[in-house]
């Protein structure tokens, strides 16, 4: 599910009202914790952070000319979703991240390949989601993402 919107708080005024609260917490603990550099963004119908082309000029193989997405914040359908590049493209990362959820959460764990899926919104670790955003530089998302992914 896509929203289209201009700006983050377009976003943001878009999810249904009883989301809003707890998805600008998230956001707030992203934003807080990502090292430098990250610069946030609205693509792919989701709130985001990325490389931006100043610091990455070849930018995302995918959609050339654009920069290099590392973390999307997304209200889906039926929860909230966080999208975090490093963790599909760092094996050790998923590891930590697999191994530390159960001492944030009573809830089990439920993610994708990037995709970390919060359907119990009164059961969001936002202080694992801090640890996990401090976790990756843009020097280090650049070089995993080369190492990964670039042809």
């Amino acid at each position: 599910m896509q929203i289209s919107a201009i700006s983050i708080d377009d976003y943001i005024s878009k999810i249904p009202e009883e989301r809003q609260e707890v998805f600008k917490k998230i956001f707030d603990t992203v934003s807080k914790n990502l090292p430098e550099g990250f610069s946030e963004n609205i693509s792919y119908g989701m709130v985001g952070w990325a490389v931006p082309l100043g610091t990455y000029p070849p930018g995302y193989h995918c959609t050339p000319n654009t920069p290099l997405p590392f973390i999307g914040l997304a209200s889906q359908k039926n929860f909230i979703a966080l999208y975090h590049m490093g963790i599909y493209a760092k094996p050790e990362l998923l590891n930590w991240f697999v191994e530390e959820f159960p001492k944030y959460s009573k809830r089990k764990l439920d993610m994708g390949k990037s995709c970390i899926r919060f359907k119990k919104i009164d059961d969001i670790p936002l202080e694992l989601i801090a640890e996990l955003s401090k976790k990756m530089t843009v020097d280090e998302w650049i070089e995993t993402y080369e190492k990964n992914y670039k042809k």
